[in-house]
């Protein structure tokens, strides 16, 4: 016996799942090699499952077919409701039961199929063991290492221990933890919904400060932009590039060091943030001095090709010196950085404007003659500063809820995991589903 597994409740038995299979097919792995290629796919006939059906958990999902006489030459990898699957390649030990009534058909050579005997294994409980199971995962785990190729395979799966309560427990379990799981999901999609609608009225917020001002009582004019609307009476409506200076970074990025100056990418740039993650540095004496390379706090970097394009983020202190790479930055010289860094991000100059003008390449792409042509509006210096420490302030207030919000993830997430491991080792007792049970509750 494994001497690493939990300390089961005495009526529980600890057994390899080998001893718990059918006699005859109770594991299969699906057909593989020349016994199954892609020109014997159909259009229509039976059908053939994945691994993307099983991490989906839609059997529905899925366009290869067999013809009526290759089905019944591969019919011994044929699934059916109560079908335990295991996906053994990338996303290993993703499993889940087959429902009732799908489509005839078989399993590809990327699944294992597991069918248990009668009256011994709940497969809904057997999954949940593979799937979320900690010690389940570690044997896994374990069982692959010096393996010629990586991946789950069926001696492994066989030689894992589990333990199992009868036949009623396990289903009472899994009933009880599909309720409780359900209610922490629902509050967990909950939490999400919350974030996203966050980030939606902390967008429209700013938007509405850099484009209509503070004053809610101030005299407004028509902007001349169709997308835009009107403005404050005494804002000025410019192009980018009358307010400083844009230029490219780095054609051919020189070579990277262990030590040196950080060069800032588009990966760097998120939204008005810089990123450290995947940060590099290169040696300063390498740099060509007619690129004007070297970036000051307050420049603005816009990611000029690729997914990214449009992305903008300003330059915070820390990273006066870096180095830009391929993006364009702008120097503002003619206005308050932070409030031109703030208007960049908003829908009416990245969404109604450049991105309009970064998709008529057949990839993504922005240059500087675009960018400086884009529009912006702007009031006096002074009340640029006051938007710019009012936006500072919402944003203060914004983060804090999200990173109370992203905790209680956390926390839910843990608890789950948590709640699925007690109770599928027997450290929790899992009440009978109609029995009133506030844990659930009481814990979040």
């Amino acid at each position: 016996m494994n001497d690493n597994l939990p300390i089961f409740p005495d009526k529980w038995n600890a057994v390899q799942i080998r001893r718990k299979l059918c006699d005859v097919g109770g594991i299969r792995i699906g057909p593989f090699g020349s016994a199954l290629t892609l020109d014997q796919m159909v259009e229509e006939g039976y059908k053939v499952y994945g691994q993307e059906n099983v991490i989906s958990q839609d059997f529905t999902a899925g366009t290869r077919f067999l013809n009526p006489t290759k089905y019944a030459e591969l019919k011994a990898c044929s699934i059916t409701s109560g079908d335990l699957l295991v996906t053994m390649m990338g996303t290993t030990g993703r499993c889940c039961v087959v429902p009732e009534e799908i489509a005839e058909g078989i399993m590809d050579s990327h699944l294992i199929r597991l069918r248990f005997k009668n009256h011994e294994v709940d497969p809904s409980f057997m999954a949940l063991l593979i799937d979320k199971g900690h010690y389940v995962k570690e044997q896994i785990c374990a069982g692959g290492k010096g393996t010629i190729m990586s991946g789950l395979n069926s001696s492994i799966i066989k030689e894992v221990w589990v333990g199992l309560p009868d036949v009623k427990a396990q289903k009472r379990i899994t009933k009880y933890l599909d309720e409780q799981t359900a209610k922490i999901d629902r509050l967990m999609d909950m939490r999400r919904r919350q974030m996203a609608l966050l980030k939606e009225q902390r967008a429209a917020l700013i938007q509405q400060a850099v484009t209509r001002g503070l004053n809610p009582n101030a005299p407004m004019k028509d902007s001349g932009l169709p997308w835009l609307g009107e403005i404050p009476a005494h804002w000025e409506v410019k192009r980018i590039k009358t307010l400083g200076r844009i230029r490219y970074g780095l054609g051919q990025p020189p070579r990277l060091k262990d030590r040196g100056v950080p060069m800032l990418r588009a990966t760097n740039v998120d939204a008005g943030k810089i990123l450290t993650k995947d940060l590099l540095l290169i040696d300063p004496d390498e740099l060509p001095a007619s690129r004007d390379p070297y970036l000051k706090a307050g420049d603005i970097i816009i990611v000029r090709s690729g997914a990214l394009t449009g992305d903008s983020a300003i330059v915070p202190p820390e990273y006066y010196g870096a180095v830009i790479g391929y993006d364009m930055v702008l120097s503002v010289a003619h206005a308050t950085p932070s409030f031109v860094a703030a208007a960049l991000l908003t829908g009416y100059i990245r969404n109604q404007q450049l991105r309009l003008l970064m998709m008529r390449a057949a990839q993504p792409h922005l240059n500087a003659e675009e960018l400086g042509g884009a529009t912006i509006v702007q009031p006096p210096i002074d009340e640029q500063e006051e938007i710019v420490a009012f936006i500072e302030r919402q944003k203060e207030t914004f983060e804090a809820l999200h990173t109370a919000y992203a905790r209680q993830l956390t926390l839910l997430t843990e608890y789950r995991a948590a709640l699925i491991h007690e109770c599928v080792t027997g450290q929790r007792p899992a009440p009978e589903p109609s029995s009133p049970d506030g844990g659930t509750a009481h814990a979040l």
